[in-house]
């Protein structure tokens, strides 16, 4: 399975086949297809503007929501790379604020391509070094770099030197990847994680974290000396906390009131005061309070509750709000029990390497129908067994498997309970059903 990208334009589709057949070996872990790949192309990474460079299980796209949103609210430019797309390859690549145009990055996708002859680097490996070699030939006053996988070997960490690292929720995910053993690594999964994610830090760098749970703190501390970088954890050398609808956030430079986000959930405000504490933590960027306080109150994200606008799909259903979500593991699920209001519909397909129990279990009680759907063009777990799960796991008495996410709609239209829809369970179902409604993200 790959990302599926696809385009309308043809020169653009030429080059994505040629990067989508693109596959790292099993088991690979390292960082050296990258760095031949950059050296090829002049290593481009070495002429970045200040970077911030984000890692984490959830939120760490959120996180470079708010930090694009409060780094323009300054009158700054900035480059973003984030991943994965949802529903144009494209969005992979923002350029000085906009994103690139289809000829554009056929032409440099092309350019890489050509270089990665005998190297094989990865449809990620490709996609992040072209981000650079994009970045590297335009100007801008700052970057925003998420990281895909990981962060000890994932392709971004050839980074040197970022303005500052910074570390969002933390949990279980990818663990076929990120659980392999290794000798040398801390054994309990969750302290694993932490050191793997931890892995983005450099010397000379500020690592910004969250909370965590004790032995997951001291992995990240640990990993921190070992790269000779300063870490900043919450709850220790900053502090943010929810009053009422103003999020207060303080350091040892004073303290800030500032809105709560406009993206919805508790969450979201721990993504918004991690990025506030990257910019406080770091001086290379300029980012003043007002600015930080409009950046927070106009930040979006797509498929992170994400209300869908007037369009195909919202019209099967009119009346009804139709939420997007594409959290797909535990904490996701938990952060969706805390978000939701009240008794939703939910619409839900999941990849078939996502434990589907453990994401719906946090907010089964909140299901008032359930209706499964497979995820075209990916492995996912097959819908009459997801409603199986449904009924016999977690009690959901209303489970029904469906075709398509349309067929879905239309069941809960027939539905006496005139609730709102949750469609969720995978960015690449978001993506589709952003593509059906009609909302190309800009």
């Amino acid at each position: 399975m790959r990302d599926g990208a696809l385009s309308d334009y043809g020169p653009l589709q030429a080059e994505l086949d040629r990067t989508g057949a693109y596959t790292a070996p099993k088991g690979r872990l390292s960082l050296d297809p990258t760095y031949a790949l950059l050296a090829r192309l002049g290593n481009p990474h070495l002429d970045l503007p200040p970077v911030f460079h984000v890692a984490g299980t959830n939120g760490k796209g959120s996180t470079c929501a708010f930090l694009r949103s409060m780094i323009e609210a300054a009158g700054l430019t900035v480059h973003v790379s984030t991943s994965p797309h949802l529903v144009r390859y494209n969005e992979r690549f923002r350029v000085a604020g906009r994103l690139i145009d289809d000829a554009p990055l056929a032409e440099l996708l092309r350019e890489v391509n050509n270089a990665n002859e005998g190297i094989g680097a990865s449809f990620f490996e490709v996609s992040t070094v072209a981000a650079f070699l994009a970045f590297a030939r335009s100007p801008a006053d700052a970057a925003i770099i998420e990281v895909g996988l990981g962060g000890r070997f994932d392709a971004t960490n050839v980074l040197v030197q970022p303005a500052a690292c910074g570390i969002a929720s933390l949990g279980l995910d990818h663990e076929a990847f990120l659980l392999a053993p290794e000798p040398a690594v801390p054994l309990d999964p969750m302290s694993r994680i932490a050191f793997e994610k931890a892995g983005i830090a450099k010397p000379g760098s500020l690592l910004v974290t969250q909370h965590y749970a004790p032995p997951m703190t001291e992995a990240i501390d640990t990993v921190a000396r070992w790269r000779g970088t300063q870490a900043a954890a919450r709850g220790r050398d900053w502090f943010a906390e929810l009053d009422r609808d103003s999020l207060i956030y303080r350091d040892s430079m004073g303290s800030l009131s500032l809105p709560r986000p406009v993206l919805r959930g508790g969450h979201q405000c721990d993504n918004a005061a991690l990025a506030v504490a990257m910019l406080r933590h770091q001086s290379a960027v300029t980012v003043g309070t007002e600015a930080m306080a409009t950046g927070i109150a106009t930040a979006s994200w797509p498929a992170r509750m994400q209300r869908l606008d007037d369009g195909p799909l919202t019209r099967r259903l009119p009346g009804l709000p139709i939420w997007l979500d594409g959290g797909h593991n535990p904490d996701a699920g938990k952060a969706l029990a805390a978000t939701l209001d009240g008794p939703v519909h939910v619409i839900c397909g999941m990849l078939e390497n996502k434990d589907a129990l453990e994401f719906l279990r946090p907010f089964a009680h909140k299901i008032a129908s359930f209706r499964a759907v497979p995820i075209p063009g990916h492995a996912h777990h097959d819908p009459a067994k997801l409603c199986a799960l449904a009924t016999e796991a977690l009690a959901i008495p209303d489970a029904a498997a469906a075709a398509t996410v349309e067929d879905a709609l239309d069941s809960v239209a027939a539905n006496s309970q005139a609730l709102p829809v949750l469609i969720c369970g995978s960015l690449y179902l978001a993506g589709e059903v952003l593509r059906a409604n009609g909302q190309l993200p800009d």
